[in-house]
């Protein structure tokens, strides 16, 4: 599903408009983003959740080379699969 297949389904699940749907979606992507990034978690409602983690630095080697190369430390985002979701997954 693409961005404008999204808005669709939810303007029609909905009954409003894809100008509000489109206005919804960004500012739950934008809350989400903020909530991430200020270490907390991002949508906590059935569906699962996005939480920071974090990636250590360490030697890796390079798959096209061989080569030895170091890997820098680095914030990352991890997702937590909700009940919902995993049921929803499981059932089709």
């Amino acid at each position: 599903m693409n961005r404008q297949e999204l808005i669709d389904a939810v303007a029609r699940r909905t009954g409003g408009s894809a100008a509000a749907a489109g206005e919804a979606i960004v500012a739950l992507c934008n809350a989400t983003m903020g909530a991430v990034t200020a270490g907390g978690p991002g949508l906590p409602f059935g569906f699962g959740m996005f939480s920071l983690g974090q990636r250590v630095a360490r030697a890796g080697r390079s798959p096209s080379t061989g080569v030895e190369m170091q890997t820098d430390a680095a914030r990352t985002v991890k997702f937590t699969d909700g009940k919902a979701l995993r049921d929803a997954v499981n059932a089709w």
